[in-house]
């Protein structure tokens, strides 16, 4: 049985983390979740991608923690890398990926969110990196992704002191974009993914590269690099497509190349 149901709406791939109770992550729904992604990086059709949990409590609960009760470091090594490649891959998507935060969002289930562009959290959703409270640390990403977003000082907030924090405050520090009432998380993203498809999935996919290469890359390096991708939007379809159709005062029709 699979551990992420996926369907396709319209130019939206909607994956749904399904792994009852909680919706853990397991080595085989780690690579599940790169493979979904690869494939969807080559479905020209699609230019976003919604991840959520099935059921009304949980988003995700992150790593079931049985799977290091034996204090295996081998185990541990082979889960962090299950982690780290389905996340970056995700972080990687072509497109644009929005988390619908529908209920508990803890660890991996908090960093697979972080690994998103856009996050819109129910109401009642809660949010943590409480891996230092059972001796472990947040290997997925979340050191660094946590930090992107919200600053050293609610990272370290949440990692080094295991502080939990509800939706409002998530929205208040930049953890997520948006909050939404119980059970409106998943049409909210689906809503927001669709906005998506109004633009160039040629142009978003540069204009995401760019965005997050300022994470690492000096403004020196990254100006440039802009300017460059600029010009390099001249060789595809799209670029013609979407300007004639301005001109011409008519909706674009993207062909994604």
């Amino acid at each position: 049985m699979s551990n992420i149901k996926q369907c396709i709406e319209g130019n939206t791939a909607v994956l749904t983390m399904n792994n009852p109770p909680a919706n853990t992550w397991t080595a085989e729904s780690l690579q599940e979740l790169k493979s979904i992604v690869l494939e969807l990086n080559n479905n020209r059709d699609v230019y976003a991608l919604v991840i959520t949990g099935e059921g009304e409590k949980f988003f995700s609960a992150g790593a079931d923690l049985k799977l290091f009760a034996d204090g295996d470091k081998g185990n541990a090594a082979s889960m962090a890398k299950h982690f780290g490649e389905a996340f970056e891959t995700l972080s990687a998507f072509r497109g644009v990926s929005i988390a619908a935060i529908n209920g508990y969002s803890m660890g991996g289930g908090l960093e697979v969110a972080l690994a998103c562009d856009i996050r819109i959290a129910e109401e009642q959703a809660v949010m943590a990196l409480p891996e230092a409270t059972v001796g472990l640390l947040p290997c997925a990403g979340g050191t660094q992704n946590l930090t992107a977003l919200v600053g050293e000082g609610w990272t370290k907030r949440m990692i080094l002191c295991g502080e939990r924090i509800d939706s409002a405050r998530a929205e208040k520090i930049g953890l997520v974009e948006e909050v939404v009432e119980q059970g409106q998380s998943l049409d909210a993203a689906i809503a927001l993914a669709k906005r998506v498809a109004k633009q160039s999935p040629s142009s978003v996919a540069v204009c995401k590269e760019l965005i997050q290469a300022g994470r690492t890359m000096p403004r020196t390096q990254a100006l440039p690099l802009e300017r460059e991708l600029f010009v390099g939007l001249f060789d595809t379809e799209d670029q013609k497509e979407g300007v004639t159709a301005f001109l011409e005062k008519r909706k674009a029709e993207w062909r994604n190349c």
